[in-house]
């Protein structure tokens, strides 16, 4: 049974990865181990052990032993999924568990408290800016974050500029918690700042520190070579997003009210099993990561007591004086990672504002004239708390003269007075990692390209084979032949070849424009190329920069070792004929940061461009006397001028471009890439407009682009639909109905993100857009999408018609698919013989099937994409042959067509005559009268409703008068034993028996799947490989058009069969559902490539293998396996297709079956037993009988059919 927990879903909160990781990690805890929940279960489970438990000896040895006896570093999140079931449903979760009842009660309690830690969210954010431009700009980066899901939507975004004097990461922290403060209290209500607000509020300030001469957008959003497949809506993942995760979802979970302060200028990483212990916690916390003592010597560490109090903080201390911290592994605690401040300390920071002079560090004291006040988080915040300082240390540490000095002097004392007393203790992390964004540019180019297994990110490359495994291409696009050598990196460019990126070389911010220009470059190794998009006034510029990755850029010119493109200045000077003076003004530091380099604005000539800049700065055309007449940048200058909001549009609008390209690789090579988070990106960026035109041209057949690298073989991926010769136009299909279903996707997301619209599902059949159906029915399939455009044109002004718009863009999918399909007719061959007479009967009848593994992969479009493999059994059920049809000629032409309800002889029946071709015409709607029936006669050429003669005249002249023809089922509707498609075939081999034609069964399954199509109910082909051919048999067909199904009878030991005979039982559930209902949801999602979906079809043919393996070496332990596994990848198939009653039988009957699972899709219907005795039928029912809230139901045998479609003796 399943419970609800407490907790709501937050919308950052993945279901499948997040629960189990933080479920993990709470129980291998020390603290978890501590409790009396679980000192009280563990004394339990010891009793337990001895007892019977009705689960199998692997769930009891996860459950029991490595839950609460194993190390902690052999429980593993994948032992969790054993036995925790969680679902979420709509805006709650659920769980169910597996398990002896021993341990239920601390296990529940374990997914409740990990549940609550894996919902954290934050009250509010606040990013705090150096750049007035940057509010703005970074702002909206946060808000695009919330909308994908990656903050709650209940977190307030705040973006705080810092003074333009510098304040320091103490000032700008400061500043930052009076503003949060302040939109805290007036959202409350409140008139004044009130610390109230912080009793239940989880505030993080993060600081984005100075500019970052690698990635004019901060180090904060400097993007990393990595996609993160668990985002709803595809997005970079730059620093700031490993930061939020980290602290969302691992560190911060658990912390009572405060505030955590973090900068961005760096990442680091912690064990994933770590989590922090907030017992008897008050005051202040660091968080340390482990760094070499050879590293801290010119960074900082903290000094602790065995208790992990801070004693001190060494700022860039001796040999000597680092060693002194070191800890039990041999490294240091660097100060590093976060800080957290309790609600108490949080108010007392609260006061600075009205605390003069540190009133200097927040905006209302510029706004009152204070003068500015430089802190240190680390250096005086943090300090003031350790120990080992004495007021008088802490004060007058690195004194400063004049009024400055004076003024920090009394800060410091302020600090000391609302600060001492205050408890600041060490988390110390062994296993961590910590790592600082420096100015060097060689280290930043590692720092991208050292990790094996990270790679491109959100680009697209025409020739893929051009990027060697060890470069990295970051939000790019490249076009042609660009080839990028191991460790280089390109990042934000869209280039043309043919191009050559050296090793070592980072190019970044470069459009397709001055691709010729970059060409022409000769680059060397390590050399580093930028466009940064600034703002002068009202004039929005791009300038381009080149450095050497191994320059430094803080080394005076004249120094030794000093660089400019890894060459000594004095190299450069004597080139070019630039003198120093050039460059730098009197009095100012020479060092490249600074140095007037880079042409922005020549004053005859404009923008100079690249051309005109970097080429002659390394060696191209152009003269120092251009150089020198154009109005020059440093780099320091051009960051400081960087225009965020156009520079974050550049990479936007590349990010979009990537979308609708890798929108044109995935569907034209038919790769299983989810491409839902690229379009709900497009969506949220306003781009919808541009990717359904790219669809458009996709779905119209035009979706080749020029230049692209020919794919051979083994280039493919293993889910290409590889194309017979001849079928190319059937190929062309299964991308186009892809291609319409994706578009509908677009259609959906654009509805959510404007409020919803209604379900998905719904019906398609709008006057409107018939027009453009019938072009696609009719094969014109350019003309058919464009007027699906042109209609679509109309329906986009509301969520409700952007939905009804993406439901007929499905229908017309299933058109194309239902045409794909239909080239299985290919395999259809029927011979003609002699009429019999009138009056004779032919009559056929058929066992049901039991699927065993493997269905739904024989689902088009999935068979064809990805090829199927069931392995089914024909049956009788209470020792009947359940379904049939017969047929005779009869003298009046016309047809009458009987359809019986409940067996061959039941006097329930419909009947239809049909005497004119209008009786007929509803032959392809599956709900008219005698639709089925109708439909065979078409397909099997008895008349043509298309045809200009009179139904009368065709049945006199291709048979001499007309057809009677009955059909029957004793099953009940939605049975899930395959009956519409078994008794299709039956119908058909009566009528081709009636009319003096041959067939072969192979035909009959073929000819069953077109006859599926023409009728619009879809399906696939197992039901009728399980009906028609008898045994057990596995049906399989490949990732190709035309569509074939090629069938494998299996020879089991006779042992074997007699067992299964009496071991098989089949139960009536009471329930029906029409697989129909299930089969538009499932296309859906395997057109959307949804992961599971795709990982699920995988699993499908594999156990549909592992069926007939099992079949054919007579385990029936192995087989019962298999039918539990194929019950579980069905409901992973079509979720909500285990009825609660059904769950609840299933769970009773679990003692008595080596398996179980429902029949064909699930939902209701049958549900098949494999029992481990044989003949338990009385077992069962009692067990049922004693079950509560079942409603009715009947057990029934089954014997094996081992004939199939058995043809009666005409009579």
């Amino acid at each position: 049974m399943y419970r609800q927990l407490k907790c709501r879903a937050s919308p950052q909160f993945n279901v499948h990865n997040g629960a189990f990781e933080y479920l993990l990690r709470l129980l291998v805890t020390a603290r978890w181990r501590r409790s009396e929940q679980y000192i009280k279960a563990t004394t339990e489970v010891r009793v337990v052990q001895n007892l019977p438990i009705k689960i199998s000896t692997q769930q009891r040895t996860h459950l029991v032993y490595w839950l609460f006896f194993s190390p902690s570093g052999e429980l593993t999140a994948d032992s969790l999924r054993r036995i925790v079931t969680i679902e979420r449903r709509k805006d709650r979760f659920y769980y169910s568990l597996i398990g002896p009842s021993a341990t239920l009660s601390v296990l529940a309690a374990a997914v409740e408290e990990a549940f609550k830690m894996s919902t954290f969210s934050w009250t509010v954010v606040v990013l705090t800016c150096q750049h007035k431009d940057s509010v703005y700009a970074f702002h909206r980066e946060l808000e695009l974050r919330q909308r994908g899901g990656c903050l709650s939507a209940t977190t307030m975004l705040l973006t705080v500029q810092d003074r333009q004097e510098p304040l320091g990461s103490g000032g700008a922290t400061l500043n930052a918690l009076l503003v949060a403060a302040e939109h805290l209290s007036s959202r409350a209500g409140h008139t004044v700042v009130t610390a109230d607000i912080l009793d239940d509020a989880h505030v993080l300030i993060l600081h984005t520190g100075r500019d970052f001469p690698w990635s004019s957008c901060s180090r904060a959003f400097s993007w990393l070579p990595v996609e993160d497949p668990a985002l709803v809506v595809q997005a970079p993942v730059c620093c700031l997003d490993v930061l939020l995760r980290l602290l969302t979802q691992q560190v911060c979970p658990g912390s009572p009210p405060g505030v955590w302060v973090c900068s961005t200028d760096m990442t680091f990483s912690i064990p994933a099993n770590f989590v922090l212990s907030w017992d008897s916690f008050s005051g202040v916390r660091a968080l340390a990561l482990p760094g070499d003592p050879s590293y801290a010597v010119s960074h900082g560490v903290y000094l602790s007591d065995d208790k992990g109090y801070v004693r001190d903080i060494i700022y860039k201390g001796s040999p000597e004086r680092i060693q002194q911290a070191l800890m039990h592994d041999g490294k240091v605690p660097l100060v590093s990672g976060p800080v957290f401040f309790s609600r108490p300390v949080a108010e007392k920071l609260l006061q600075v504002h009205v605390t003069p002079p540190l009133d200097g560090c927040t905006y209302l004291g510029l706004d009152s004239g204070a003068p500015p006040l430089q802190l240190s988080l680390f250096l005086d915040v943090l300090k003031c708390l350790c120990s080992d300082q004495t007021e008088d240390e802490f004060v007058g540490r690195d004194p400063v003269s004049g009024l400055q000095g004076a003024t920090l002097q009394r800060g410091r004392r302020e600090l000391w007075r609302i600060l001492r007393g205050t408890a600041l203790s060490l988390v110390y992390v062994p296993g961590g990692h910590y790592d600082y964004m420096t100015l060097s540019g060689k280290q930043h180019v590692l720092r991208l390209t050292r990790h094996p297994t990270q790679g491109h990110a959100l680009s697209h490359i025409q020739v893929a084979s051009g990027v060697s495994e060890g470069g990295r291409v970051i939000n790019s696009v490249l076009e042609g032949r660009v080839t990028v050598a191991t460790g280089a990196v390109v990042q934000h460019c869209h280039l043309q070849g043919p191009l050559h990126v050296p090793s070592g070389c980072l190019l970044s911010g470069l459009e397709a424009s001055i691709s010729p220009d970059v060409v022409r470059l000769a680059l060397d190794d390590d050399v580093i190329i930028q466009g940064h998009r600034i703002k002068l006034g009202e004039l929005n510029l791009t300038v381009y920069t080149v450095m050497g990755a191994l320059d430094d850029l803080e080394l005076c010119c004249d120094a030794e070792g000093a660089s400019f493109v890894n060459a000594p200045w004095r190299i450069f000077f004597g080139r070019t004929d630039i003198q120093p003076e050039d460059l730098w003004a009197a009095g100012e530091r020479r060092s490249l940061l600074e140095a007037r380099l880079f042409p922005a604005l020549h004053p005859k000539r404009g923008a100079p461009g690249l051309a005109g800049g970097v080429a002659w700065l390394l060696g191209g055309a152009g003269s120092v006397r251009l150089w020198r007449e154009a109005w020059r940048l440093s780099l320091k200058e051009v960051l400081s001028l960087t225009h965020q909001k156009a520079e974050l549009h550049w990479r936007e609008s590349l990010l979009y471009l990537v979308g609708r390209k890798r929108a044109r690789d995935v569907l034209m090579r038919k790769s299983d890439i989810c491409l839902l988070p690229s379009f709900r990106a497009a969506v949220a960026g306003g781009q919808q407009a541009a990717l359904l035109d790219t669809l458009d041209t996709i779905a119209a057949g035009n979706g080749a682009e020029p230049g692209e690298e020919p794919r051979n073989k083994e280039s493919l991926d293993d889910g290409d639909v590889h194309v017979s010769e001849g079928a190319e136009s059937g190929a062309q299909l299964g991308v186009s109905a892809r291609c319409l279903s994706c578009i509908a996707d677009v259609l959906t997301c654009w509805a959510e993100a404007e409020g919803g619209g209604g379900l998905r599902s719904g019906p398609a059949a709008n006057e409107n857009w018939s027009a453009a159906y019938f072009l696609l029915e009719k094969g014109d399939l350019k003309s058919g999408v464009q007027a699906l455009a042109t209609q679509r044109a109309n329906w986009l002004s509301r969520p409700d018609l952007l939905v009804r718009a993406a439901r007929h863009y499905e229908g017309a999918a299933q058109v194309l698919l239902r045409r794909a399909v239909m080239s299985s007719q290919k395999f259809v061959t029927i011979g003609q013989g002699e009429l019999p007479p009138h009056g004779q009967w032919h009559e056929v009848e058929c066992p049901a099937r039991i699927d065993l593994a493997g269905g739904w992969s024989d689902t088009p479009p999935l068979t064809f994409e990805r090829g199927g493999c069931v392995t089914n059994v024909a049956v009788k059920i209470d020792g009947r042959r359940p379904i049939g049809a017969r047929a005779r000629r009869i003298p009046r032409p016309l047809l009458l067509l009987v359809c019986h309800r409940g067996g061959r002889d039941s006097d329930i029946a419909t009947e239809v005559v049909c005497e004119t071709l209008d009786h007929l015409k509803d032959y392809c709607q599956p709900n008219a009268p005698g639709a089925l029936l109708k439909a065979v006669c078409v397909c099997a050429g008895v008349a043509s409703p298309s045809s200009q003669e009179p139904l009368g005249r065709q049945l006199t002249a291709r048979w001499g008068g007309g057809l009677e023809l009955h059909s029957w089922s004793a099953l009940p509707t939605g049975s899930g034993l395959g009956t519409s498609s078994i008794l299709a075939g039956a119908l058909l081999a009566a009528v081709y028996n009636a009319t003096g034609r041959s067939y072969s069964r192979d035909a009959l399954v073929h000819a069953v799947l077109h006859l599926e199509q023409v009728l619009t109910t879809g399906g696939g082909w197992q039901d009728q490989v399980g009906g028609l051919e008898g045994g057990i048999k596995v049906g399989r067909s490949q990732a190709r058009l035309p569509l074939r199904v090629l069938v494998e009878r299996l020879r089991p030991p006779a042992a074997f069969m007699e067992a299964l005979e009496r071991r098989l039982l089949l139960v009536y559930t009471g329930k029906t559902r029409l697989a129909r209902n299930l089969l538009q949801d499932v296309v859906r999602s395997w057109y959307a490539r949804l992961p599971a979906m795709v990982d699920n079809a995988h699993e499908l043919v594999s156990n549909g293998e592992d069926c007939a393996r099992a079949c054919l070496d007579g385990c029936l332990s192995s087989l019962g396996a298999c039918l539990d596994r194929s019950w579980q990848h069905k409901k992973r198939m079509a979720p909500g297709c285990e009825p609660a009653s059904v769950r609840l039988m299933m769970e009773a009957l679990s003692p008595l079956v080596l398996g179980q699972s429902l029949a064909g899709a699930g939902g209701g219907g049958f549900l098949c037993l494999l029992t481990r005795q044989l003949d338990q039928k009385d077992d069962v029912a009692d067990v049922l009988a004693n079950t509560p809230g079942l409603g009715d139901f009947s057990v029934h045998t089954v014997q094996l059919d081992l004939d199939g479609l058995t043809v009666l003796q005409p009579v």
